[in-house]
C-alpha cells in the first residue's frame, strides 16, 4: 500500500500539490485558528486529492472539531473521506486507529493533562492495529523531547506496522523502532518569529507498507 502522510498543515493544504496514491493520512491541525469556515475549507480540498481512501484526526488547533458531535460531522463531510476521533477503521485489511489527544495546551483542542487522565486515553487504543494515528508524538522519537512518555508506551505495547503523528514542528521524517515505522508528518515548521504565520518547511512523508 503506498502511503502519504502528512500533518500541521495550519491552513496551508492548497499549497500542496500531492501525487496520487492508495492512502492519505492527515495527523492533524488542519487549521490555524481552528473556525468551522477552516475546518470545512480542509475537508473540501482532501475530498478532491486523488487517493482511494483519504483520512484524517483533528489536532490542538483544530477548535470546531471539539463543538460538533462526531456523527454530525461525519454526516456534512460525506463519505468520500474518512474522519476518526478516537475510533478505528478497516481499510483493505488493515486496521486503522485515528486519536487528536495531546498533552494540555491551555486554550487548545482535545488537551488532556499529563499522567493519569492522558493515559485513560491511550488504553482505549486496541491492541490489535496496524496502523496508528495520533496528533501528539511519542516520546524520543522524532519529538525533539516533546512527545507523550505514556503514547510511547502504548505504541509499543500495540506494535503498529505504522505509527503516524505530528504535533512537534521542529522534525520531520521516519525511522522504524522494533516492529514499527514511526512517520512524524508535520509540514510546517516554526513560526515565523516576525510574522507569527505558519510556513511549510517539511515535505510529505511517502511509505509503502505490506498489507
Amino acid at each position: 500500500m503506498h502511503i502519504t502522510c502528512i500533518s500541521d498543515t495550519h491552513g496551508l493544504h492548497r499549497q500542496l500539490k500531492l501525487s496520487p496514491g492508495d492512502l492519505l493520512i492527515h495527523a492533524g491541525d488542519i487549521s490555524e485558528y481552528g473556525t468551522e469556515e477552516e475546518i470545512f475549507d480542509f475537508t473540501r480540498w482532501f475530498s478532491r486529492q486523488h487517493f482511494t481512501n483519504k483520512i484524517f484526526i483533528g489536532g490542538n488547533h483544530d477548535l470546531f472539531l471539539e463543538t460538533i458531535s462526531v456523527k454530525a460531522f461525519r454526516k456534512l463531510i460525506g463519505n468520500d473521506i474518512i474522519y476518526l476521533q478516537n475510533s478505528v477503521v478497516t481499510i483493505e485489511g488493515l486496521k486503522i486507529y485515528g486519536s487528536p489527544v495531546n498533552q494540555s495546551v491551555m486554550g487548545m483542542a482535545f488537551g488532556k493533562s499529563k499522567g493519569a487522565e492522558i493515559r485513560r486515553e491511550w488504553r482505549k487504543i486496541p491492541t490489535e492495529v496496524d496502523i496508528l494515528i495520533t496528533h501528539e508524538a511519542p516520546l524520543s522519537i522524532l519529538d525533539n523531547g516533546k512527545g507523550c512518555p505514556d503514547l510511547k508506551i502504548r505504541s509499543e505495547v500495540i506494535k503498529p506496522k505504522l505509527h503516524v503523528f505530528g504535533h512537534v514542528h521542529d522534525i520531520n521524517g521516519v525511522i522504524q523502532q522494533g516492529d514499527t515505522l514511526y512517520v512524524n508528518a508535520a509540514l510546517c515548521g516554526n513560526q515565523d518569529v516576525l510574522q507569527m504565520r505558519p510556513k511549510f518547511t517539511n515535505k510529505p512523508v511517502i511509505v509503502d507498507l505490506l498489507r
